[in-house]
């Protein structure tokens, strides 16, 4: 009698890696402070005022386009809700440390809740939007990948980027600042516009960095994956 093969998963070189840049780059972005509003006068333009945290935030949805492209779906799945657990981790370790009783010989209290003290609202919008904006760019990219048989990569980031970022920021600002007191209600819609602009324009800039990192996996780790028939139910691990 034949002994019976069972299947092993596929181990992958860099998948952990790549989960654990996307979970710091997530934590840094929302910890830099999406809270404050900057402004830089343009050339021609005038000025333009956006939100600081925005910069760097794209980076995590690079790294979601880059898991989906070459990982797949399901894997890119897994690694939204380790970071998903990992804000929620930040969030409630934040509000215990400001919550703390300071020493009477420590002064910087106050600069501590401003710097770490986020309102539960905010914390919550940044979640919601997270949650809703990393799935939709994994699922519009997936389902391209598979519709246009792996080409036309370019437009396949562009698309997935543009339905992300309009996703996100439309659930981010309102949530957390609209008639909220915090900031007048025509600066949150000006944050808002010019958060998804922003961030939109950054995911485009790093295409060919994005490239050359999709290009380097798939070689590596002898994969490119295609979604067909996957799960896409994002509450499926």
């Amino acid at each position: 009698m034949r002994p019976i093969e069972i299947p092993t998963a596929r181990t992958y070189r860099y998948y952990d890696l790549v989960m654990a840049a996307f979970v710091a780059v997530l934590i840094c972005a929302n910890m830099i402070g999406p809270a404050k509003a900057s402004q830089l006068i343009v050339p021609g333009w005038g000025p333009f005022t956006f939100s600081a945290g925005v910069l760097f935030f794209p980076v995590s949805y690079v790294f979601g386009d880059i898991l989906t492209e070459v990982y797949g779906y399901a894997r890119a799945r897994r690694v939204i809700w380790v970071g998903f657990a990992a804000l929620v981790f930040a969030a409630v370790m934040a509000y215990v440390v400001v919550a703390l009783p300071p020493a009477p010989t420590w002064p910087n209290q106050g600069a501590y809740e401003i710097a770490f003290g986020n309102l539960w609202r905010i914390v919550a919008a940044s979640m919601v939007a997270y949650f809703c904006g990393e799935f939709v760019n994994s699922y519009v990219l997936a389902r391209m990948k598979v519709a246009s048989e792996g080409r036309h990569m370019s437009a396949r980031f562009v698309a997935s980027t543009f339905a992300s970022e309009a996703v996100d920021s439309a659930i981010f600002y309102p949530l957390a600042f609209y008639n909220s007191g915090l900031m007048p209600n025509e600066l949150v819609l000006t944050l808002m516009w010019s958060q998804f602009g922003i961030k939109t324009l950054v995911e485009i800039v790093m295409l060919p960095v994005t490239f050359q990192v999709v290009a380097f996996l798939k070689k590596a780790e002898n994969e490119d994956y295609f979604d067909r028939g996957t799960d896409f139910n994002p509450f499926k691990l």
